[in-house]
């Protein structure tokens, strides 16, 4: 059924690729709810949920949530969505690989929407820059760090809740948390924006748009990636964070121009 509906994709009105998306994305909750929930959670109208039902092939949305049911209870294998236990190694590896670089053409092509300015703007003259994630996330935030402080900004990775929650309390005006999420489902992470928030630092959320900390954000990098990560490791999903908070890192290194060249300079010559 998510394969139908991923394949059917191109064909959909705009408001109809809206709700295959979130299904795609939570097919869990997708299965759950009732038609006006889902409707809701996609921003829009009951009848276009149900226009998508049939334009996917089903009577309406009470076979909907049944297929849907149907798809995630019993997954053909645990390791990657796109592969079957009966692929070679050669059709794994084309798999894995193809859906990687379809994630990454997709995210490219939404970039040019994206807030990179009105984040490097706020980063530039922040005091100091947190990042944080939990589970694979976390190293996502962690690899962020690993960039971002080389430009001369004093920069964190937090990636266990005690200490997120505890650091966001703390941040106040001049400061930047950066917060990584593929589902944005986690209600700490919500806590932790709403704590920084209250301090007057400024929250960046790279997230599902229509997630509630994609709505507690002040910035939001809205990231709809295919892969349910509450079934299968974060593949696809952690490389279009990798690839946009690059994009980010450099679009601050611009901002900040000479400054930020000098400082990188001298993180390089510091280990000859």
């Amino acid at each position: 059924m998510l394969t139908r509906i991923e394949e059917r994709l191109p064909d959909l009105s705009r408001a109809e690729q809206r709700v295959a998306r979130w299904v795609l994305e939570h097919p869990r909750q997708a299965a759950d709810g009732t038609l006006a929930e889902v409707a809701a959670r996609c921003d829009t109208s009951e009848p276009t949920v149900i226009r998508f039902c049939r334009h996917i092939g089903l009577d309406g949305f009470r076979e909907f949530t049944l297929r849907i049911t149907e798809a995630i209870s019993r997954p053909a294998v645990y390791v990657h969505r796109n592969v079957s236990e009966d692929d070679t190694a050669s059709d794994a590896v084309s798999k894995v690989m193809d859906a990687s670089i379809r994630t990454l053409i997709d995210t490219r092509a939404r970039a040019s929407a994206m807030p990179f300015d009105e984040a490097a703007r706020v980063m530039s003259v922040a005091r100091q820059i947190a990042f944080g994630g939990i589970g694979a996330s976390g190293h996502v935030a962690g690899d962020a760090c690993h960039k971002f402080f080389r430009l001369g900004i004093p920069c964190a990775p937090i990636t266990d809740i005690p200490s997120l929650l505890q650091y966001s309390a703390t941040l106040g005006e001049a400061d930047v948390l950066v917060l990584v999420s593929h589902s944005g489902r986690w209600p700490d992470l919500v806590h932790a924006a709403r704590l920084a928030r209250g301090g007057g630092a400024t929250v960046i959320a790279l997230t599902d748009p229509l997630s509630d900390l994609a709505n507690a954000a002040d910035i939001l990098f809205p990231c709809s990636v295919t892969e349910d990560t509450s079934v299968y490791t974060p593949m696809s999903s952690r490389l279009a964070h990798l690839a946009l908070l690059d994009a980010l890192q450099v679009t601050l290194a611009l901002k900040l121009g000479d400054s930020a060249v000098q400082t990188l300079r001298r993180s390089k010559d510091a280990l000859l």
